[in-house]
């Protein structure tokens, strides 16, 4: 399955994958607790994202990338944990947890990239 180069759709995408993972776990305690705050932070990493590229300034920019950058990781730290208690959806957590870590590694490539 390819990506889509749109940095914003992909991050749209994959929030949106998030919630449709979401949905399909069971309804306990901690799964209810644990989706909210990847609810929260897959559509951060997009919504920051975004926000940077409506930037007031080079420095504006990267702190709103930076944020994308740790929602992204805080993504994958609840991802992991749902995947732990939820061996049956293990496959889509797991193409999730990939995501994730691909978007930070973008999103970080974004920040270490010297200026023109």
């Amino acid at each position: 399955m390819s990506k889509p180069y749109d940095l914003e759709e992909r991050t749209f995408l994959f929030a949106k994958d998030c919630r449709v993972y979401i949905q399909k776990l069971p309804k306990t305690i901690s799964n209810i607790e644990d989706g909210k705050q990847l609810v929260r932070s897959s559509g951060s990493v997009g919504a920051n994202y975004i926000e940077a590229n409506e930037k007031l300034g080079d420095k504006d920019f990267l702190f709103r990338v930076k944020i994308a950058r740790k929602e992204a990781k805080e993504s994958k730290y609840w991802l992991m944990l749902l995947n732990e208690m939820n061996a049956e959806l293990r496959e889509i957590s797991q193409e999730l947890i990939i995501e994730a870590d691909a978007l930070r590694k973008i999103l970080s490539t974004i920040i270490t990239k010297p200026k023109p």
